[in-house]
């Protein structure tokens, strides 16, 4: 990892805000690179944050879209199309034909309805499009396994689709290996036998790992670069089984958190601190409604969080100082409202700022945004050099009321 200097980037922002780092976030799909081989592609699942296509490393082949609005943001940021992988459930035929017109590499096939808009919408534009077929993995995604053979020995009841492979994935944040190399092993024999039933070629395979990203601290994992150090080795032991897939087709791991949670950091400030019925709690100026961690219950898990003090060295000041237990919660008016309970800080006090790490993927999406119609925070990119604000504070209050 990269490291910021946080106080600087504290003292030049005003909370609460995001800031992605486009340093270490290339650095992150350098370190997967290195460890996967040349031979298998990079997919950025742009779902996990949108804002990163701003600074998108030519390390990704591809680009994975899930709606009708990603396309769009893609569309504005100039992401060529031939690196955008069309995806998700809910494809109308506008949504099809506008992915077909900007010429999107892939489109992925959730569904018969799907294939029959793919056919026809790409037959009226006289062109072929290339499209993976998704395998079900027992949930609502994707077309059930049996059905998708009987699809592709009729391919030719499609005559303006390309069938170039298949899109797999069953799930994030798999916590054992043997998970995704059994996974593997069953892929590349349902590969075979596809191929064999079809005639097809499926020269392609899309492959979303769900390998985990470490978002608290506990027993094993102290601090985030102890967190990214174990991500990485996770990647190692499932990696001979993507090389041996890659023998058999051309492979591209699409992942979201497993690129992006590292590079993020959400900086929100002590507003007031009290302590009531023997319970420290310090109430920050942003909250739950901006930043969740996925599997957070009620703050029970502590994120990797940095201190930054105000307009003081804590390292002078707070010398021999035991650490104080707080509980963090947000500015809303319900309960549920808290980020982590028992965190330790030094010398704590009002108008400090608090740095909340591996905040790249998600966490400012699952969130109660509207509630209460609080703000939502600033975004700002980091390039490595300087800071660039790419969102300022947005005024909610105007989608809660009528016109």
């Amino acid at each position: 990892m990269k490291d910021l200097n946080y106080r600087d980037i504290s003292r030049s922002i005003i909370t609460p805000a995001y800031v992605f780092s486009g340093a270490e976030f290339a650095a992150r799909a350098e370190a997967v690179k290195d460890i996967l081989g040349q031979e298998i592609g990079l997919c950025y699942s742009m779902k996990a944050n949108p804002f990163l296509l701003e600074v998108l490393p030519e390390t990704f082949c591809a680009v994975e879209v899930c709606s009708p609005g990603e396309l769009e943001i893609c569309i504005r940021r100039n992401i060529p199309g031939e690196k955008i992988i069309y995806s998700g459930l809910n494809k109308g035929a506008d949504d099809i034909a506008r992915a077909v017109s900007y010429g999107a590499g892939i489109i992925t096939a959730e569904s018969r309805l799907h294939l029959d808009l793919i056919n026809r919408v790409s037959a009226e534009a006289g062109t072929v499009s290339r499209v993976l077929v998704r395998i079900s993995a027992d949930s609502q995604f994707g077309i059930d396994r049996r059905e998708a053979q009987d699809i592709l020995k009729a391919h030719q009841d499609y005559p303006a689709i390309r069938f170039v492979g298949l899109h797999f994935f069953t799930g994030t944040q798999k916590r054992k290996p043997k998970e995704i190399i059994r996974e593997l092993a069953f892929l590349g024999s349902y590969l075979e036998e596809t191929r064999e039933l079809s005639g097809l070629e499926l020269e392609k395979i899309e492959y979303g790992t769900g390998l985990p990203a470490y978002l608290f601290i506990d027993k094993e994992i102290q601090d985030i670069h102890e967190a990214e150090a174990k991500e990485l080795e996770f990647l190692r032991e499932v990696a001979p089984s993507l090389r041996e897939i890659a023998e058999k087709a051309e492979v591209t791991v699409e992942m979201g958190r497993f690129f992006a949670a590292s590079c993020g950091h959400y900086f929100t400030g002590v507003a007031d601190m009290k302590t009531n019925d023997g319970t420290g709690y310090a109430i920050i100026d942003g909250g739950s409604h901006q930043i969740r961690y996925f599997g957070q219950m009620q703050g029970m898990q502590i994120p990797f969080i940095d201190h930054i003090p105000e307009n003081r060295e804590d390292s002078n000041e707070c010398q021999g100082a035991e650490p104080c237990k707080w509980t963090l919660c947000g500015s809303l008016c319900t309960t549920a409202d808290v980020l982590a309970r028992n965190a330790e800080f030094t010398d704590l006090r009002t108008g400090d700022v608090l740095v909340f790490h591996k905040a790249g993927a998600y966490a400012l999406y699952e969130c109660m945004s509207l509630f209460l119609s609080r703000d939502m925070p600033r975004i700002y990119l980091h390039d490595g050099e300087k800071l660039i604000c790419c969102r300022d504070r947005i005024e909610t209050n105007g989608f809660n009321t009528s016109i």
